[in-house]
This record gives structure tokens, sequence and C-alpha cells, in this order.
């Protein structure tokens, strides 16, 4: 099977590194096509940038969509998902609702780490809109974003580990998902630490992606409307009439 992997910003680097886990991740299940943003926020850690993330997801998805049997979306946040679903004809899994679910499987409480404060606000509005509430008893962040923690994972492991740490014994979490596409692979080096599971947002999302390819899946109505100075890919999937039946 063939998994489009979105990163909806526009870091190569990132795509590559969560490319690299997630074939680890699938082994020979699927082939995964990695597809970075052509434009937007080079890491996403605002409102403004996750709104043009949204938009850069539709714009990857109409690009490079066709072909594929599912669409793995690499941002924790989820920036589009729910606008992917309505246009796309294959299953799309998102980071942040995979790992939620994945946690309320296995912990009737849980928490959520990743870097960068502004996200602490961010994921509780997308939890809430997502109806992914049951069972989170904690959002914590580390000062250092994405991004940084991307250019210097290994500076960032002390700082990851309290507030994992600080999850579990504060928090009463039963479970800690390490949240973001530029923290995969390091729930590893971080479990010795930390007395309660850690969940790779990455990881657990891979596993939901090639679930979600192999099982059966109704295609959503199709939609069309009316656009101005879309990309040519995206205004030529919402045209009327121009969408492949």
């Amino acid at each position: 099977m063939r998994i489009l992997l979105l990163n909806p910003n526009t870091t190569a680097s990132v795509t590559a590194l969560v490319a690299r886990r997630a074939e680890d991740v699938a082994g020979a299940a699927a082939t995964f096509v990695p597809v970075t943003a052509r434009f937007g926020a080079a890491y996403i850690a605002s409102r403004t940038a996750l709104a043009i993330a949204g938009h850069a997801a539709l714009d990857a998805f109409a690009e490079h969509g066709a072909g594929c049997d599912a669409v793995f979306l690499a941002c924790f946040g989820d920036p589009g998902l729910l606008a992917l679903r309505e246009i796309a004809p294959v299953p799309v899994v998102g980071m942040l609702e995979a790992s939620c679910l994945e946690a309320q499987k296995t912990a009737s409480r849980y928490a959520i780490v990743t870097g960068g404060a502004l996200w602490k606000p961010m994921l509780a509005e997308a939890v809430a809109g997502l109806s992914l509430g049951d069972g989170l008893v904690a959002i914590r962040t580390i000062e250092r974003t994405g991004g940084e923690i991307a250019r210097d994972p290994q500076a960032a492991l002390a700082e990851l580990a309290a507030a994992c740490r600080a999850c579990a014994e504060q928090d009463r979490a039963e479970a800690v998902i390490l949240g973001g596409a530029a923290l995969a692979g390091l729930a590893a080096r971080l479990q010795p630490q930390v007395g309660v599971p850690i969940l790779c947002s990455v990881e657990t999302s891979v596993q939901a992606v090639v679930a979600a390819a192999r099982a059966p899946y109704r295609r959503p109505p199709a939609i069309a409307f009316d656009t101005v100075g879309l990309g040519p890919s995206l205004a030529a999937l919402l045209t009327p009439g121009d969408r492949t039946a």
C-alpha cells in the first residue's frame, strides 16, 4: 500500500525524520510518499501558522494524493484534518487524534507533552474540537519549540523527561503522549526516566494509518464549489465537474 506522508510545515528535514521513523515502524507493510508543504511556516507554533498549514495540507493532497491508499497528516495539531477528510477519497489519519485514541485504549488518565509554550492552548482547543477530551488530565509544554528540538534533540531530553515525570507524579497520568513530528524517536530514549508508558505520536499514528488503509472505507460525498486564487491542483479538485469520480 502507498501512504501519503504529508508534512504541513515547510521544513523538509522534519518530513525526512518522520518518514524514516514511519518506515521503521511499518516495515514492509507500507510505502510512504513523503511530501512537504510548498508554503507556510517552517515550524508551526501559533494559531496563524496552524491555519495556514491547514490550507497547505489541502494543497499538498491535491498535488500528490493520487494513487495513495491513505493519508498520514504529520503534524500534531492536525491542521486541516476534517477538511482533508471532506475531499480525500481515502482515510486520513492525524497525529493528535490517533495518539489520543490510542492513549484512551490503555489509560483512564493520560497527558500530552510537547515543545513550544503556545501549543498548550492550541492543543486544548484541538482536543475539544475533535471531542477527544475523555481522560486527558494535562497538557505540558517545554519552552523549546519543535524547531529547536529538531535541531538539537539531545539538549531537550532533560526538559522533556521532567515534563513527562510531572504528568505522572503530579497529574497522576497513567500514560503520556510525546507529541510532535520533530520529536519522532525520542519517546524510547525518555521511557527509562519515566514511570508510566510514553506514546510516540509518530509511531502510534503510523500504526493507525496502516490499519486504516487496510480496512474498508466509505468515500465521502464529493464536494465542489467555485474558487479564486487557489493553486491549480487544489482548484481543479474543487471545481464543479472536475473531481475524478
